[in-house]
């Protein structure tokens, strides 16, 4: 089966299309080497591809005659992602809540004279 056609069966891509994308811009590795879109996979076959600022790292158990339901997918893939780069998501997500939300507006006058007391501390160090 193509590999393009694998990552969409098991429900880590969308559309097609988008995998094919992913191929183009080089993202998308099959046993350490660069994978175009119609290159096969096989069982045993390690593939490795980022999506969404995660590297994904699956086994392949099986090939799917079809796309099948999101509880199947584990029968035709083994996840081999480590943990810590959920972790490290998690970290980025709550980094991104931490900043001023986009679509507020204008800083109030509080928060201009806390962001001038934030500069003169590390001034003052």
């Amino acid at each position: 089966m193509r590999v393009d056609k694998y990552l969409w069966c098991i429900r880590y891509y969308k559309t097609r299309n988008m995998v094919t994308e992913a191929c183009r811009k080089n993202q998308i590795t099959v046993n350490g080497q660069v994978a175009k879109a119609s290159r096969e996979v096989f069982p045993m076959d390690q593939i490795t591809f980022r999506k969404d600022q995660i590297t994904y790292i699956i086994s392949v158990l099986d090939i799917p005659a079809n796309r099948v339901g999101a509880k199947l997918v584990d029968i035709y893939r083994k996840d081999e992602t480590p943990a810590e780069t959920f972790a490290h998501l998690e970290l980025l997500k709550l980094s991104k809540e931490h900043y001023r939300k986009t679509g507020t507006g204008r800083p109030t006058k509080k928060d201009r004279r806390d962001l001038d007391e934030f500069g003169f501390e590390v001034d003052d160090e």
